[in-house]
């Protein structure tokens, strides 16, 4: 079917499930979409956070409202996902597997239960939302999912074994989903960021000193990477103008993927 032109680099009159948008790139994507026109529930363990970034949305204008969910529980999960049918009657554009953990450890110090956390957060959480949401994004006709991965899924990078392993997990997953689903129109990607200043990222940086020069020494582009750059992707992804666009993996990097030494 035709999509009308005047619609296709907007999200207007879209539904769409941002996990963990209260803070950093989360809080980046649910804000774009938000200003694309999409209507965005979004969810957070801090409650008085959570309740803060709503009231900050409301007064800009958008629609978005949001719920308390430890995405590594199970139940929470199907909870959350339940609100969201109600929420939208049954349809979702968007879902944005969006929250994640990363435990820098070397792999012979990963605990089992550095383990058991690491893959709950990062990959069970996306491959479980996307099972309770496929419904609802089949229902919509036009489905989007956007699982937020790393080029720790694309490369080596030290210390990040474990979170690598389900960044890879989460692009593979991305690829069998869009060839699984695509007969439902629902189109699946991921983005894979390098280093994205972020409160977490900034504390990060002021434990380790010569990081950030490291960093921008060792990418093209010269610099770090700002979460509105990765938003923006997410956003782009999600539109109609993107709707050939599936089973991709798309790194937001400055070139550090494929620089080479």
């Amino acid at each position: 079917m035709a999509i009308p032109i005047h619609n296709r680099w907007s999200l207007n009159g879209m539904t769409a499930l941002v996990t963990g948008g209260s803070g950093g790139i989360g809080l980046a994507v649910v804000e774009e979409l938000a200003k694309q026109g999409a209507k965005v529930h979004t969810c957070a363990r801090n409650e008085a956070r959570l309740e803060e970034c709503i009231r900050n949305f409301e007064a800009k204008g958008f629609q978005v409202s949001g719920s308390i969910c430890d995405v590594a529980q199970r139940a929470e999960r199907e909870k959350l996902v339940e609100t969201v049918s109600t929420k939208f009657n049954g349809v979702l554009n968007i879902l944005v597997n969006n929250v994640g953990t990363c435990i820098s450890k070397r792999t012979e110090e990963c605990t089992a239960e550095d383990y058991a956390t690491t893959m709950s957060t990062n990959l069970e959480s996306g491959y479980h939302f996307s099972q309770l949401a496929y419904p609802l994004l089949k229902n919509s006709g036009s489905g989007n999912i956007i699982f937020m991965s790393s080029v720790a899924g694309v490369v080596s990078i030290d210390g990040a074994s474990l979170y690598g392993t389900t960044k890879g997990a989460m692009n593979q997953l991305a690829k069998n989903l869009a060839c699984e689903w695509g007969k439902d129109n629902i189109r699946v990607n991921s983005v894979a960021p390098w280093f994205i200043r972020t409160p977490l990222t900034n504390r990060a940086v002021d434990n380790m000193e010569g990081f950030l020069e490291t960093v921008e020494r060792i990418t093209p582009l010269g610099r770090v990477g700002e979460p509105e750059e990765v938003s923006s992707v997410v956003a782009f992804l999600c539109m109609p103008v993107a709707s050939y666009i599936t089973g991709q993996t798309i790194c937001i990097d400055g070139g550090f993927t494929v620089k080479g030494f």
